[in-house]
């Protein structure tokens, strides 16, 4: 999680620096997959208890919208 996870945002900065749009959409995609393999760590996290139900919510509501940022191309800066 922690590879995934740091990943975004390393990703996200690449494509604020892209070089073209060719190369912005291709590192948002990989933040977009990144993205998507956070969150199911977070899931298997909370199924085998090692996050609570608070926790669990708290942190998919902020990754889902982090997801839906990357996928609208609205990333904040």
């Amino acid at each position: 999680m922690l590879r995934s996870g740091t990943s975004i945002g390393a990703n996200i900065r690449e494509a604020q620096n892209a070089e073209s749009a060719a190369d912005f959409i291709h590192k948002l995609g990989v933040a977009q997959k990144e993205t998507d393999e956070t969150i199911y760590w977070i899931e298997l996290l909370h199924r085998t208890e090692f996050l609570t139900y608070a926790e669990y919510q708290s942190i998919f509501q902020d990754t889902n919208e982090l997801l839906r940022m990357i996928r609208s191309g609205r990333i904040p800066k």
